[in-house]
């Protein structure tokens, strides 16, 4: 793999605190799916939000990471980390 395709993987206040609190085998699921994020933001689970054309989130189990994309840093910026309820979305 190309080093220059990665992209930055950059978690906003929010988004580290949650990550923080999640219990830790969630919490080393989450990390690989960003390692994942970072050579290829568009793989796995990926959906636009609704009424958004920016912003998308990636479900990983119970969790999702909102993020959206800044295409000309190759910066990927994570808003939030939050597990799927009834009131996350």
């Amino acid at each position: 793999m190309n080093i220059s395709t990665m992209w930055t993987v950059v978690l906003t206040g929010p988004a580290r605190k949650s990550l923080k609190r999640a219990p830790a085998s969630d919490r080393e699921r989450i990390h690989a799916t960003l390692r994942e994020m970072a050579a290829d933001p568009f793989q796995g689970d990926i959906k636009y939000l609704k009424g958004q054309k920016v912003m998308l989130r990636r479900r990983v189990g119970d969790w999702r990471i909102f993020f959206r994309l800044v295409p000309e840093q190759k910066h990927l910026v994570v808003n939030a980390i939050e597990r799927r309820t009834s009131t996350t979305y």
